[in-house]
């Protein structure tokens, strides 16, 4: 009898210690709301060359689930940290319509992006608007991609680079996914 009142007691104290501070979402949490894949390559797994430089220089294709309530846009940036000089930046894109799963392989950039419902495409570290793929100078880099679910559209022009958009960003990130592939030449 002793130890059923113990038990019962500590549930108690439990159930009141999670009810009284509700905890601070955690990246860790915030991270496994939607998930970001790719028909190209695994996660950890190594890019096909026709997605780099000493290929077709094409985007992959990327899929992922559904977003959290509230979702109004994805951005999508891909970056390098292994890169020389510091993180290059080899693609942006904001504005992605809500109701998109998916981007298709070899993405196409039209004009400046702004019919109804267009993808905006922001500038990568050579400068380029559109998708710039692996090249690194040597070794095996990784090449990150981050797929962000948004409360809000951008308001950012296309041609924004990635320190605007995270900018823009700061306070309207509901979820985030990430796909890592890695290459070398």
């Amino acid at each position: 009898m002793k130890n059923k009142t113990l038990v019962i007691l500590f549930t108690i104290i439990l159930f009141l210690s999670a009810c009284s501070s509700p905890a601070e979402p955690t990246e860790a949490v915030v991270f496994n709301l939607i998930t970001l894949t790719s028909d190209a390559f695994a996660n950890g797994g190594s890019i096909p060359a026709k997605y780099t430089c000493v290929g077709r220089n094409i985007s992959p294709a990327l899929s992922w689930g559904g977003p959290p309530a509230g979702t109004q846009s994805f951005a999508l940036i891909m970056d390098d940290p292994d890169a020389p000089g510091g993180t290059w930046v080899h693609w942006v894109l904001y504005n992605i319509p809500v109701d998109l799963r998916s981007l298709q392989e070899d993405l196409p950039v039209t004009g400046k992006n702004t019919e109804p419902n267009a993808i905006f495409t922001g500038k990568n570290s050579a400068g380029n608007i559109g998708y710039d793929g692996p090249c690194p100078p040597g070794g095996t880099h990784r090449y990150f991609f981050k797929l962000y679910a948004l409360d809000a559209t951008i308001s950012l022009l296309p041609g924004a680079k990635k320190d605007q958009l995270l900018k823009e960003m700061e306070g309207h990130i509901l979820a985030q996914a990430e796909l890592m592939g890695t290459f070398s030449k």
